[in-house]
């Protein structure tokens, strides 16, 4: 299962390394205009929730504290959250950085905070609109 947890992150990885190594290259935009981006990791957590959805169904349908912990005690459990995480971390990042290219905010303002969403999503998520704020809100002169 470790194997499996790491390639949650894998397939999404070169994804993460395009929007914030090459955010300007042609290919990195016709690539991530794609909302395919996310479908390997989609579909690796579709292949590891199905066998487990019995398992699963009464931690989603009827959510406790309690009964998370002890899903979250098993790594298959454990690994399908992992996935979750990655694909839809890998979306919001795709949204982040396609949104930005459309503003015209810089990459070097972007790269920091798509690794802060690589990192700790929510607080990316946050962090960038934050960034589109102050972007809207510059005077015409100043963008970048």
């Amino acid at each position: 299962m470790a194997q499996v947890f790491q390639l949650s992150f894998y397939l999404a990885a070169p994804f993460w390394a395009l929007m914030i190594l090459a955010p300007a290259w042609s290919w990195t935009h016709r690539i991530i205009s794609s909302p395919l981006v996310a479908a390997p990791t989609a579909a690796l957590y579709l292949v590891l929730v199905v066998p487990r959805l019995a398992d699963l169904l009464p931690v989603v349908t009827s959510p406790s504290l309690e009964k998370l912990q002890a899903a979250m005690a098993d790594g298959a459990a454990a690994t399908v959250v992992w996935a979750h995480i990655i694909a839809f971390d890998l979306f919001v990042g795709r949204w982040m950085y396609l949104e930005s290219r459309r503003r015209g905010i810089h990459p070097l303002v972007m790269a920091p905070v798509l690794i802060v969403t690589i990192l700790f999503a929510p607080i990316g998520f946050l962090v960038f609109l934050v960034v589109r704020v102050i972007r809207r809100e510059a005077p015409v002169g100043s963008r970048a």
